[in-house]
């Protein structure tokens, strides 16, 4: 079983490393399959920080492209999700399971948007999961995961340009705060705008 796990991760390996010279395109490619459930050693993240930091001129376009693949796969992972209906969470602890679709239930694609945002381990992909299952509006989620992947990856670009080989330590020490801060951020910027949506149709309906 080792033997044929290490066989595994190193033929993965030699997919990242033969992606990677491509370019934008092949982070697209890597950030597709990372999203699509076969991920591949580094990740898109790891890819990003590395391409930013030999070509920093090319940073934008390195961002586009790992967050236009990351939304493909998502989509790729949300389609088969909904296909497969409950089958598709039977891989993760009931409790999670409870926690994720708790949470979905209660802000919809918001707690896509939050999910994508944050760094690992946080388990973006139950999220991803429990909206096919439970047929978010695939329109939504799309957006809901490029407006999280862009924040991530323009910021990883942005870090690569400015510090360099210093860049992995920089979003190591910084990141999950960062990540956590936006994320509360989105949370009270939506549930304010709900509150104004409520008081103005209870506005509306004593003006009745």
């Amino acid at each position: 079983m080792k033997w044929l796990l290490r066989k595994i991760t190193n033929g993965l390996n030699h997919v990242s490393n033969y992606l990677v010279a491509f370019g934008p395109l092949g982070l697209f490619a890597i950030a597709l399959l990372d999203s699509a459930l076969i991920p591949l050693p580094g990740g898109p993240d790891a890819v990003m920080i590395l391409l930013s930091t030999q070509r920093p001129a090319w940073m934008p376009f390195y961002a586009l492209a790992a967050t236009a693949g990351s939304v493909v796969g998502c989509l790729i992972l949300y389609y088969i999700s909904r296909r497969a209906g409950r089958r598709a969470l039977e891989r993760f602890p009931p409790q999670k399971q409870e926690r994720v679709k708790a949470l979905v239930d209660r802000y919809d694609v918001l707690s896509v948007l939050v999910a994508s945002v944050l760094p690992p381990p946080f388990p973006f992909k139950l999220f991803v999961i429990t909206a096919g299952v439970f047929r978010l509006s695939v329109l939504r989620f799309a957006l809901a995961v490029a407006a999280g992947r862009a924040f991530r990856f323009f910021l990883e670009g942005f870090v690569a340009v400015r510090y360099g080989d210093r860049a992995k330590e920089v979003l190591a020490e910084n990141y999950p705060t960062v990540g956590l801060s936006v994320a509360g951020v989105i949370v009270v910027i939506f549930v304010l705008r709900a509150l104004l949506k409520r008081r103005k149709a209870g506005e509306q309906y004593s003006e009745q």
